[in-house]
């Protein structure tokens, strides 16, 4: 019977633990319907006169009481609180810290004390989720609040069990966390790797009278011998910026990282757009359209509306990519650069081109069409390209990976559907004319043209 007691028990309550858990916002009102339950596995000579007996012992019912009333989830680390977590050795001074401050992405957590009198302050960055093919990164910018002139501690697991911490001064965008000197003095340096957490520890001298701290965090892979890899460009590893008051404990996000994203954002879905998608549907729209209906200038109106939207478009997404070049300096993605220029460059001489196109009578005629044709196929080709190449840059999410690849796949499939059309009724047009020509000549009888 008490092992019966104990196994109900324990189911039941790890069912209540799965409730609190999903149902956390309505933990008060759950716990006012099951009162009266917690009451009577209180005394068990009441619970008989109600006819429903579960054989509640009273340890469950205090584990009740815990779960339903306790303030916090009881889920995984993203309800970690710094001030909750107990060091391993934490009889260990050197790991008792003054203050303490929950980061609030790459589940990174900040520890310090900070000594006026010396200007020193002891840290530690402890990141959760960690794996052994990942590196960590903690610093101090001393002169800004980017990336470049960072002062950074790194540490990261090598291939042979080894866990690797050094500094590293980051001079540019394209750094390699190549080990170096710091500009500010470095002491007890060390770190750990324990269920899948990296913790860096470190004492550092601060210029003097030194209270506000511009700090970045980090978080990238370790590819094969032991090359540290670039880190994410978008999403949480463009917000991993903030400024800590020493003196009081308060951390404030810095609001660059989060405009700079969704700028970038902002650049990726314009361009797209244009360049992307609208672009190659008015190119498609002139190719394929007068073939059908020769005589209707629909197609012709339906082509350059088409086309200048799409350009103009696009010249705002330029112009984001110019601004997130000056706000970037040191960043060198000189492919994407250079043919999002001559792409943007070419789009202008189309749009002029339009001004200068000759009437079709005209002679030079024939040597504009070959000039737009031509120019617009690069176009179409370039900026399609660079939206590929944008989009390894970037990186966002699979959904948005995803669905361009739709949008193109359809554009393709419809471009080789369209142009076997245009094939057969060309080839059908020109056996209709040799026919006729033909029946002229020798008196052949064509095939009748139904109507």
């Amino acid at each position: 019977m008490v092992t019966q007691q104990t196994t109900t028990s324990k189911y039941l309550f790890s069912l209540l633990v799965f409730f609190k858990t999903i149902l956390s916002p309505y933990n008060f009102f759950l716990s006012l319907i099951i009162v009266h339950q917690i009451r009577l596995c209180s005394s068990s000579k009441n619970i008989g006169n109600h006819g429903f007996y579960i054989p509640f012992s009273t340890s469950f019912c205090h584990n009740i009481i815990a779960v339903f009333f306790s303030p916090c989830n009881l889920s995984s680390s993203s309800t970690q609180s710094c001030a909750r977590f107990v060091f391993p050795n934490k009889e260990d001074d050197d790991h008792h810290f003054a203050s303490c401050v929950d980061l609030p992405v790459l589940n990174s957590f900040l520890y310090w004390t900070y000594y006026p009198s010396s200007s020193t302050v002891q840290i530690c960055y402890r990141h959760t989720e960690s794996s052994s093919g990942t590196w960590v990164a903690w610093g101090i910018n001393p002169t800004s609040k980017g990336m470049v002139g960072t002062q950074a501690l790194i540490a990261y697991q090598e291939l042979d069990g080894t866990l690797k911490a050094y500094t590293s001064p980051i001079n540019s965008y394209g750094t390699q966390l190549a080990e170096g000197e710091l500009s500010l003095k470095v002491s007890d340096l060390s770190a750990s790797f324990m269920d899948n957490e990296i913790a860096i520890f470190a004492t550092l001298e601060l210029p003097t009278n030194t209270t506000m701290i511009n700090y970045l965090w980090q978080d990238g892979p370790v590819s094969s011998g032991n090359a540290l890899g670039m880190h994410g460009l978008s999403g949480q590893h463009v917000q991993s910026m903030a400024t800590l008051d020493l003196s009081s404990g308060t951390s404030v996000p810095t609001k660059g990282g989060k405009s700079k994203s969704k700028l970038r954002n902002i650049h990726g879905a314009l361009n797209v757009i244009s360049w992307g998608t609208m672009m190659p549907i008015g190119f498609m729209l002139a190719r394929y359209l007068k073939v059908f209906r020769p005589s209707d200038p629909l197609w012709f109106y339906l082509h350059v509306s088409c086309q200048c939207l799409a350009f103009l478009i696009g010249v705002v997404g330029w112009a984001t990519g110019l601004a997130l070049r000056l706000m970037s300096a040191g960043v060198h993605h000189t492919d994407h650069i250079a043919i999002g220029t001559t792409v943007f460059s070419l789009g202008i001489l189309q749009v002029l081109a339009l001004r200068l196109r000759p009437h079709k009578d005209h002679k030079y005629r024939c040597y504009w069409n070959i000039y737009h044709h031509y120019v617009g196929y690069i176009v179409l080709a370039l900026g399609i390209a660079n939206v590929f190449i944008g989009y390894k840059i970037l990186k966002p999410g699979k959904g948005w990976e995803i669905a361009y690849y739709v949008i193109f796949g359809a554009l393709l499939f419809t471009l080789v559907m369209l142009e076997a059309c245009k094939r057969l009724k060309k080839s059908a047009n020109n056996e209709e004319r040799n026919c006729r020509g033909s029946e002229v000549v020798g008196n052949i009888a064509c095939p009748q043209q139904s109507v």
